[in-house]
């Protein structure tokens, strides 16, 4: 049953992704992501939410990882492909995790002052790399970091320390193996803040 539904989930997310490449196609600043890129990816994660599901993820925190599922997926094809993280993405994020993390709130206590304290560090910390040293950090990665910081926040602070780590982690290493230095952040910090979200440890 578990892999029936994953399956489900799996085909569902595959054709969120054919819509959201063409989307990405379409949109100011946007890209022509190439076939199933998109497709595959979210995919692959619409079906481990789904089996999440199964598995007893609560209704109401569905949501947040297959929203963050989707629009990372297509984030991070456009980071890829252009080395940018367009607006058209990055500030509807803020009051579709505001809607998200609101609906959490009213069915796990302490939600909202985690999701606050993690919209402030982690947008905080992308904001000081910034002005400290504007060619590590690029301004589509600040815009995103208040809204994932919102969501993985509504999880735990501590939750967004380790997405820092991550993200950093991941940055450098991607760096090292490629040779260079400018690589695109936005895959590496959008996964490990999905893998947060999808495999919380709600009871």
């Amino acid at each position: 049953m578990v892999a029936v539904i994953g399956v489900f989930g799996g085909v569902v997310g595959f054709g969120a992704g054919w819509l959201g490449r063409l989307v990405l196609g379409r949109v100011r600043r946007g890209v022509v992501a190439p076939r199933l890129w998109c497709e595959v990816g979210v995919g692959v994660a619409w079906a481990a939410v789904a089996v999440r599901v199964a598995g007893g993820m609560p209704w109401w925190w569905v949501g947040v990882p297959l929203v963050l599922g989707w629009g990372g997926v297509l984030l991070a094809v456009c980071d890829i492909r252009a080395y940018r993280l367009p607006d058209v993405f990055t500030l509807p994020a803020y009051p579709v995790a505001l809607v998200l993390v609101s609906v959490a709130g009213l069915h796990r206590p302490g939600v909202w002052a985690g999701a606050l304290g993690g919209g402030v560090l982690l947008g905080g910390a992308y904001l000081l790399v910034r002005v400290v040293s504007p060619g590590a950090m690029g301004p589509g990665d600040v815009k995103l970091a208040g809204s994932l910081g919102l969501v993985v926040g509504a999880v735990s602070v501590g939750a967004v320390l380790v997405v820092l780590a991550a993200a950093a982690l991941l940055t450098l290493g991607a760096a090292s193996w490629l040779g260079r230095g400018a690589i695109p952040h936005g895959p590496t910090v959008l996964l490990p803040a999905w893998l947060v979200t999808a495999f919380a440890p709600w009871s």
